[in-house]
């Protein structure tokens, strides 16, 4: 058997319930994929798009809804050796990429070399966007999973200052009729790395220019890394609590807060507070 067999052979049956069953779960439960969807695939060249490529390869295969999907690479301006590791691996799990330029390092290097992440994401989310435009698609997918959910909605409360999370779906303010997606949302990443191990995979990691010069004031420990070992050592107390938190953003009680906001627009519980007499 070739050994891309293999590999797609291991998400359907030796992690079955960690991963494809909550693949298909969250496809189904958040209604991600519908009849005649053109999906642009985005993969970054870690183990979570490359993942994320297989599961949605095996979805088209053996699925019952017809979808059409791209498979995208977008090159920020990588090293050689990272670009390389990518097609590489894409050879090995038999995916057909296709690879666009862009110059966002350069540029963010020249205007914000200091704090380069914000102006990164956006630019990067704005390349993908108007690639997907061109290849027609109407969806793109992305393969932030359950601890991405997690710990962006911790970040959220303790320096945003705000309860919000990263949504399963969410339509595209300056793209219309484009749609993000992420169908890794329930998969947990301790599935993703037992799956990568135990087929002995080698991913990049962090492929970021800035990353390897800019010397953070936490001495690189980013805010999100933060989080991760925040949560690893409240689960040595409540193994489920990184569930419990998923489940407390789908069982908010509006009785009980002090003020919503919706579109940009607040309402304080004081609003209808004497009405409730």
């Amino acid at each position: 058997m070739e050994r891309y067999k293999e590999i797609e052979k291991s998400i359907i049956k030796k992690y079955r319930k960690e991963i494809w069953a909550k693949f298909v779960k969250t496809v189904k439960e958040y209604e991600l994929i519908k009849e005649n969807d053109n999906i642009m695939v985005c993969i970054s060249g870690g183990k979570d798009s490359f993942l994320l490529a297989k599961c949605i390869q095996e979805l088209k295969r053996h699925g019952k809804i017809h979808f059409d999907a791209h498979y995208v690479v977008m090159d920020p301006g990588y090293k050689e050796i990272n670009r390389n590791m990518i097609v590489e691996n894409a050879k090995l799990l038999n995916i057909p990429i296709e690879i666009f330029e862009s110059d966002i390092f350069s540029v963010v290097d020249s205007v914000a070399s200091k704090s380069p992440c914000y102006l990164c994401a956006r630019m990067r989310r704005g390349y993908l966007y108007s690639k997907a435009q061109e290849l027609g698609c109407n969806k793109i997918a992305l393969g932030h999973h359950f601890d991405d959910v997690i710990e962006t909605t911790l970040l959220s409360m303790f320096y945003g200052s705000e309860i919000k999370t990263m949504m399963p779906k969410l339509h595209s303010e300056n793209f219309p009729g484009l749609e993000l997606i992420r169908p890794m949302y329930l998969v947990k990443e301790e599935a993703v790395l037992a799956w990568k191990k135990s087929n002995d995979l080698t991913f990049i990691n962090c492929a970021c220019r800035f990353t390897e010069k800019i010397a953070l004031d936490d001495d690189g420990t980013s805010k999100r890394k933060e989080m991760k070992e925040l949560i690893k050592n409240l689960k040595k107390v409540n193994r489920e609590i990184d569930n419990n938190i998923f489940k407390a953003l789908d069982n908010v009680n509006l009785n009980c807060v002090l003020g919503t906001k919706q579109d940009g627009n607040y309402t304080s519980f004081l609003s209808d507070y004497d009405n409730k007499k």
